[in-house]
C-alpha cells in the first residue's frame, strides 16, 4: 500500500503536481488546493504517521510538516510541499510501519485507542492499523487513477509485496 503510494508520488510529473484530482461541488466546498496531487499525498502521509503513533499525545510530524492538518480549517502551507520532501517522509514512514508491525504484541494490538473525531468510540490499535491501510490504499488509488487519466505510465504497476528495506530488496 505504501509502495503503491510511492509509485504514484515518484511518477507524478511537475506539470501535474498542483493538478486537482476532483472538483468539489458540495455545499461547503474546499479550496481547490486541497484536492491537488501534492496535498492528497501529504494528507495521506500525515494520517499514516499519526495513526502509526497511535495517539495525539507526543505526536509531531517531522520538519517541514506541521500539525495544521488537524485544524478544522486545515491550513495549507504557503508553498506546496516538494516531491523530495514528501518522498523522504514516505521513506521514513515505511520504516516506522515496518517497525510497528514487527514489534506488535498481542497487548499492543488489543490496546484501545481513541481520537476526538471518532466520537468516543475507541478501537483497538490493530483495527486502527487496518483502517490506516485502507486509507492509504484509497488515496494511492485516487492518485494512480489521476495519473492514468493524464497518460502517465508506470504509476499503477501492481506491488504484490512490500519493500523489505530502503533498497527495495
Amino acid at each position: 500500500t505504501i509502495d503503491m503510494l510511492e509509485n504514484a508520488l515518484l511518477a507524478c510529473p511537475s506539470t501535474l503536481w498542483n493538478g486537482r484530482l476532483w472538483s468539489d461541488h458540495s455545499d461547503h466546498p474546499l479550496p481547490p488546493e486541497y484536492t491537488a496531487f501534492w496535498s492528497i499525498t501529504h494528507h495521506t502521509l500525515f494520517w499514516l504517521d499519526l495513526y502509526l503513533t497511535g495517539s495525539l499525545e507526543g505526536f509531531a510530524p517531522p520538519t517541514p510538516f506541521t500539525l495544521d492538518e488537524l485544524e478544522p480549517a486545515r491550513v495549507l502551507p504557503e508553498q506546496p510541499y516538494t516531491k523530495d520532501e514528501l518522498h523522504a517522509y514516505l521513506v521514513n514512514l515505511r520504516k516506522k510501519c515496518q517497525t510497528t508491525i514487527a514489534g506488535l504484541s498481542d497487548e499492543k494490538a488489543h490496546q484501545q485507542v481513541s481520537f476526538p473525531w471518532i466520537e468516543g468510540k475507541p478501537m483497538s490499535f490493530l483495527e486502527l492499523l487496518l483502517y490506516t491501510m485502507r486509507h492509504v490504499q484509497e488515496h494511492a488509488a485516487q492518485l494512480n487513477l489521476f495519473l492514468g487519466q493524464n497518460a502517465i505510465d508506470g504509476a499503477s504497476d501492481w506491488v504484490s509485496r512490500t519493500k523489505a528495506d530502503e533498497g527495495g530488496k
